[in-house]
């Protein structure tokens, strides 16, 4: 048996595609769909009536919250978690159930995909796609995100599934990944096992969803210090970028007081650029677009990423 778990909040807009793409899977073994409402406003619950899956509601305790409660009423030996804006393809459940046939394996990261055509979704998505390239070159991961993971319900429960202490949908996959990696738990990248999603389509909703990532980072980062150094899915690149940027801005500072700082701030600013360059051409090279804006979108990335860092500081931090 199978579980397939949904949390989903406000998601008249998308919540019946997804469960019709779950409903009308390749797989041929037993499954279930379950879906956990987190305190729905709009029509989710209606929608989700009309379909024939399994549907509990809870207060708005927020989607670990929610994928736990999933969990707790999941008859599967392994669990399948995506989201309710997701729309899995055809063979989804079959791609994120073959890895499992080896009995080493515990947990297993699928990938997105999009159709959108907007620039900063074509952005996302190459920034993505980098990523998973990443993932590619090692044998195990350490990340495993929600939006297509697969478990099995013997070590999720045993581990005390996802950290409920984040509110929200920001690290608390990431969190419970790093647990089940640092508990000596194999996981696995599986990039055929594929949902569509739609990305940020403009800069300001991609900028806002990176401040609120950076924000949650350090609730993460307190918990799991030594993954500030290394993890299978972030990339150095980001981190170089982001540490010059603070140095950028401490010279700057230092600047007003003695001018020779300004120098050294230019010279921070001329090594950014340079730093976002190896990006930017492997962008281009799949979607030149993308490539074109990548020099400018990542310095506002590592721009508004710090800015998230000491918010999360000041508030999650002490």
């Amino acid at each position: 048996m199978i579980s397939v778990i949904v949390p989903v909040y406000n998601g008249e807009g998308s919540v019946g595609k997804c469960l019709d793409a779950l409903l009308n899977q390749d797989y041929m073994g037993e499954k279930e769909i379950i879906v956990v409402d987190n305190g729905s406003t709009d029509r989710t619950v209606d929608i989700v009536r009309g379909f024939d899956v399994k549907l509990i509601s809870q207060g708005r305790r927020g989607p670990a919250a929610a994928r736990n409660m999933g969990v707790g009423k999941a008859s599967g030996e392994i669990v399948l978690f995506t989201d309710a804006d997701c729309i899995p393809a055809m063979d989804w459940v079959s791609r994120m159930v073959e890895p499992f046939a080896d009995l080493g394996i515990w947990g297993v990261q699928g990938a997105y995909q999009t159709e959108q055509k907007e620039l900063m979704a074509r952005f996302s998505q190459v920034e993505i796609a980098e990523r998973y390239e990443r993932m590619k070159r090692f044998g195990d991961v350490d990340f495993i995100g929600t939006y297509s993971a697969g478990y099995r319900k013997e070590v999720f429960s045993r581990l005390g599934g996802f950290d409920e202490s984040f509110p929200l949908a920001s690290g608390e996959d990431t969190e419970f990944s790093y647990r089940l990696s640092k508990e000596g738990y194999k996981l696995v990248f599986n990039p055929q096992a594929l949902v569509s999603h739609m990305h940020p389509s403009s800069l300001s909703e991609y900028l806002r969803v990176k401040f609120w990532r950076a924000y949650w980072r350090v609730l993460l980062y307190k918990k799991h210090k030594s993954k500030m150094v290394r993890d299978s899915y972030t990339t150095q690149g980001l981190k170089l970028q982001i540490g010059l940027f603070g140095i950028l801005f401490i010279s700057l500072v230092v600047s007003v007081f003695f001018e020779a700082a300004f120098l050294f701030a230019v010279a921070m600013y001329v090594l950014i650029v340079a730093a976002t360059l190896p990006f930017s051409f492997w962008a281009f090279k799949r979607d030149k677009l993308a490539g074109l804006a990548s020099p400018a979108v990542l310095q506002l990335r590592s721009l508004v990423f710090i800015m998230g860092l000491i918010e999360g500081f000041i508030r999650r931090g002490s």
